[in-house]
């Protein structure tokens, strides 16, 4: 299994599910509440705040949860201004790692972020020091039945997407980060909602780290995930199937 996600499976086995899900609600507000001050509160005109509310949904958020959070952001209610900042390094083994946050305390995410780096063997870098090894793309998903491989990839071509595969469960589509909003769009009026669909780091090669070093990575990841602050964590490790359903029992 390559970690070209924010390991939401992962940890979904690891327990403590009602405790995560909060978690994740808790980012998913911020990033609505965020896309909503650096943009339009409607959707329609702000690509980001649509792809926040399509999170939200993915998490199964409460609408008037997901309607609270915009009008925070759009200055009916009084909310702290959160900025988002990217950190990147490399974790046990030499997998690289890049984490996005949204904080309205640099000095205290920083700290948060370095910290889980040193207690799990990872090493914090500069902003650029892993960047390299990733392409920040769009991936849209559509479960298995929302039409043929044939179909679907003729849709995604039409659309301008850069590739599209069938895994057997789902049709995954990549596409130009520029270019997200529009194939994310056209998609959608001939196939419905996607199941998901995010601007993303995907890892031009993976990195292959043995139980030990999984062990360990799994557990800064973890510890990552676990502040408020971080959003998503991408990594470009390789880890088999068969070690990582042992390690997360």
């Amino acid at each position: 299994m390559a970690g070209h996600s924010h390991f939401k499976n992962v940890m979904r086995r690891k327990g403590a599910q009602d405790a995560r899900k909060a978690k994740i609600l808790t980012k998913v507000q911020r990033e609505i509440i965020s896309a909503c001050k650096t943009g339009a509160p409607d959707p329609n005109a702000n690509p980001r705040l649509r792809a926040a509310i399509q999170w939200a949904r993915e998490e199964n958020m409460p609408r008037d949860r997901i309607e609270a959070a915009i009008k925070r952001g759009a200055g009916n209610i009084d909310t702290d201004h959160f900025e988002a900042v990217r950190y990147e390094g490399y974790g046990p083994g030499g997998a690289a790692l890049i984490v996005q946050a949204l904080t309205d305390n640099r000095n205290r995410t920083a700290s948060e972020v370095r910290s889980a780096f040193d207690k799990f063997g990872g090493s914090l870098g500069e902003t650029g020091s892993v960047g390299f090894m990733f392409d920040y793309a769009g991936r849209i998903a559509y479960p298995a039945a929302a039409a043929s491989e044939e179909a679907m990839f003729e849709a995604a071509l039409e659309a301008g997407a850069e590739d599209c595969s069938f895994d057997g469960g789902a049709h995954i589509i990549l596409c130009a980060s520029e270019n997200f909003a529009k194939v994310r769009d056209a998609l959608e009026k001939k196939s419905g909602s996607a199941e998901s669909a995010k601007l993303t780091w995907l890892p031009k090669t993976t990195t292959p780290v043995n139980e030990d070093q999984a062990g360990q990575l799994l557990r800064l990841i973890d510890a990552l995930e676990d502040s408020d602050d971080v959003q998503e964590v991408f990594s470009n490790f390789e880890i088999p199937e068969a070690m990582l359903q042992k390690l997360s029992a």
